[in-house]
């Protein structure tokens, strides 16, 4: 099984990098606009974007997703993310350990990133549906120790396993192995979606047990389904990917969703998100970090280490343009700026019995929650 898991690894990077993985249907931060504010009262120079996360400073609420591990060639890449996690103090996750847990001959492929990132906060990751299959508390910890992390995220991701040709398709009793976990590990849980999005009630699910950290990965980013697509021999499979290519919960919606319905949660955005403007919006909407995953691989291995550096710097500065262009001198106080929507959102809204100026509301009083943070 560890030898198909470490080859799976390095397809999923192959067709990352060469094939459209991206959905039509778009992560709707488009539609959400930012209120322009002609006299900031702050000197650019005052605006500080330095955050906390998982009980560590960063310079910035900005973390490269988890990507990748478990192959031998995956080192030098979850090094060199490492290198510029630490050398930018922005936090890092990496992809699931499961191969490491099946081989522990892999487990460098993953430690390597404690090693070249010794201060900055980082999450490991193991898939929900492993736990399912008989993963527990001894494994989860291997997990986390491996990487001396800060958090363990695990993943959701039943489109892609339905899809996958060798996927796991049974999530029966994760809830309640999750509920296990929160009340035994010595770090927080992370529910993380991978790139399908999150809804509110399945997030208020899990914070009913105890989980407090949400990575919603909504749709608009790489999908899963159609990275599967790409890996099978099924062409009956391959037909139906096509069909559900756009399925799952946009990045924004994913994010207003959760705001509404867990208002103490601290939401990870993820799904689509490629430059500071867009940071800034799923931040107004109500999230504390913001995550990028395939850009950041894409110009580190097309392009080398130095311009997914300088990609992650560019992102930095215009965040911090767009807190400037909103009065915000904290990445935090977007929450209380006022944002407009666009249509499509302003119909959803209504559909979930979302109210507007209550949302807003919630959004703002989550400031009061900072010091719980």
């Amino acid at each position: 099984m560890s030898e198909q898991t470490r080859t799976r690894k390095l397809e999923h990077i192959e067709i990352v990098l060469k094939k459209e993985v991206e959905p039509q249907r778009t992560t709707l931060l488009e539609q959400i606009y930012l209120e322009h504010n002609s006299s900031p009262d702050l000197s650019f120079d005052d605006i500080d974007l330095s955050s906390m996360f998982l009980g560590r400073r960063i310079a910035a609420p900005v973390m490269i997703a988890g990507m990748t591990g478990g192959h031998p060639d995956t080192t030098r890449i979850n090094g060199a993310l490492a290198e510029i996690a630490e050398e930018l103090n922005i936090a890092m996750g990496v992809g699931s350990q499961r191969a490491a847990l099946e081989d522990q001959g892999l487990e460098y492929t993953f430690s390597i990133v404690r090693e070249k990132a010794p201060s900055i906060p980082v999450v490991a990751n193991i898939g929900g549906a492993q736990l399912v299959k008989g993963y527990g508390i001894k494994e989860v910890r291997r997990a986390i120790s491996m990487i001396k992390a800060d958090a363990i995220a695990i993943h959701l991701n039943p489109a892609q396993e339905v899809f996958q040709p060798e996927g796991d398709k049974n999530f029966k009793g994760l809830v309640k192995i999750v509920e296990e976990l929160v009340d035994n590990l010595e770090v927080p849980v992370i529910i993380k979606e991978t790139g399908t999005g999150l809804s509110g009630s399945i997030a208020r699910m899990f914070a009913e047990i105890g989980v407090e950290y949400f990575d919603i990965s909504g749709l608009g980013g790489t999908s899963w389904i159609m990275v599967e697509k790409y890996r099978s021999k099924d062409v009956t499979l391959s037909n139906i990917a096509d069909l559900y290519s756009n399925w799952g919960i946009p990045t924004a919606l994913s994010i207003i969703d959760l705001v509404y319905n867990v208002p103490s949660t601290h939401i990870i955005a993820s799904g689509g998100i490629r430059n500071g403007l867009e940071a800034a919006k799923a931040l107004a909407l109500g999230a504390e970090i913001v995550a990028f995953a395939a850009p950041v691989l894409r110009r580190l291995l097309n392009e080398g280490k130095g311009s997914a550096k300088n990609y992650i710097r560019k992102i930095i500065e215009e965040l911090k343009i767009a807190l400037f262009l909103t009065g915000s001198n904290k990445p935090l106080k977007l929450w209380a700026h006022n944002i407009h929507f666009g249509g499509e959102i302003i119909n959803w809204m209504y559909s979930k019995g979302i109210d507007i100026n209550e949302y807003n509301n919630i959004r703002k009083l989550r400031l009061s929650l900072i010091n719980k943070f």
